[in-house]
């Protein structure tokens, strides 16, 4: 059989595995940097070290990166297709931690944690359309599946960079690798086809879905999903450590379980196929969040209010996977661009939500910062019910 011919079908279970393996590459991006602050701050600050302005530099030089890969990757991979992106996101990745393996200089790595957090943006984009396109009738399975395995990614980088620092390691070790993974899938992926990202290749344009309020109150939610995500991630550790009063090594450690949460209840859904509605999932998944948030932040045994925290992440898991399936499923020309619009709302909600946690915590303190959270999923409550309610009306596209 010719090349040409492999190409000329898409294989859908090849591809859908291929591009769970990409929710890890894209991990890679967004959890490395924090294993190794300290290492990269006596490296490149001397004797003082980095300024924690210069440290936190680092950070937002990957998310600028992320962010502007999302926005770009949309539009673009509407009008060139998806493979181009799934491709070269991953060879963007790939290049970039050998670039930063071999760095000398703090100027140098900003602008390759950039590239990287690039990389992994053009990959956050066009994934969820493109196993949304290959799992038609099922959607919301197949996204909670690859979305759980950004969780298993980041658990894996997390890990290999503490081993790699156990061992005596160092940055240059773990960049190297974790390469592997991203060049592999490159190689996979270029070597296939890829399905168009709407329905008969006919896009309905972000102007007409912007007018549809179900869509507009499906951008709300997403928000809220996102917020509830990192409002309590971003803050798990340092309330375990400066509230609860555990060691730092246990803040971390809590961290790690909180993913590890994360994926097993993503992956629980992706196993329950279609046996339960996905909006009862998400109601379901608001209302035992908020408890729990307000069960972490003020139950007075520290081991339980610790445990209600990592607890949340297996119930809020399946808010940000499924409210893209249900969104699908309604608008199925939606494309890309559409894709992008909700992934953009929900990363706002993730930039937003810690920012308040941190604000409230400045005010009063980090329990009553944390419990500030649980409005997130009390929010996306009626709007999940509302939009049970009326699915399948009046839907554009």
């Amino acid at each position: 059989m010719s090349a040409s011919l492999h190409v000329s079908v898409v294989r859908p279970k090849l591809l859908t595995a291929l591009s769970y393996g990409a929710m890890m590459s894209l991990a890679i991006g967004l959890n490395l940097l924090p294993v190794f602050l300290t290492t990269l701050s006596a490296r490149f600050g001397g004797e003082a070290g980095l300024s924690n302005e210069q440290l936190g530099r680092l950070g937002a030089s990957g998310f600028a990166g992320l962010v502007i890969g999302i926005l770009i990757t949309g539009p673009l991979a509407d009008r060139r297709g998806a493979k181009l992106f799934a491709v070269g996101g991953n060879v963007v990745m790939a290049a970039s931690l050998v670039g930063l393996a071999w760095c000398p200089t703090y100027g140098g790595m900003c602008a390759l944690l950039f590239w990287l957090g690039l990389g992994a943006g053009m990959l956050d984009m066009v994934l969820s359309p493109v196993v949304a396109a290959l799992n038609p009738e099922r959607r919301t399975r197949a996204l909670n599946w690859l979305h759980s395995f950004y969780c298993v990614g980041a658990v894996v980088t997390i890990g290999l960079g503490t081993l790699v620092l156990g061992a005596g390691g160092g940055w240059r070790a773990a960049c190297l690798l974790l390469v592997a993974l991203p060049a592999g899938l490159a190689v996979a992926m270029a070597a296939l086809k890829f399905p168009a990202l709407s329905a008969d290749g006919k896009r309905t344009r972000m102007r007409v879905l912007a007018r549809e309020v179900w869509f507009v109150a499906a951008m709300a939610a997403i928000f809220l999903g996102g917020a509830t995500e990192a409002g309590l991630a971003q803050w798990l550790p340092a309330y375990a450590e400066k509230s609860l009063g555990y060691p730092v090594w246990m803040g971390g450690m809590a961290l790690l379980v909180f993913s590890v949460a994360m994926a097993l209840g993503r992956m629980a859904v992706g196993a329950a196929g279609g046996r339960m509605s996905p909006f009862a999932m998400m109601a379901w998944g608001c209302g035992a969040t908020v408890v729990l948030f307000v069960a972490g932040s003020f139950f007075p045994m520290r081991a339980v209010a610790l445990g209600a925290c990592v607890l949340a992440g297996f119930t809020g898991s399946c808010l940000w996977p499924t409210l893209l399936a249900v969104t699908a499923d309604r608008y199925p020309n939606g494309g890309a661009s559409m894709f992008g619009a909700l992934a953009a709302l929900g990363n706002a909600g993730g930039i937003f939500m810690p920012w308040l946690v941190g604000w409230v915590a400045d005010l009063l303190d980090l329990h009553w910062g944390l419990v500030v959270a649980a409005a997130a999923p009390a929010l996306m409550l009626p709007l999940v019910l509302w939009m049970r309610r009326t699915n399948g009306v009046n839907a554009a596209g």
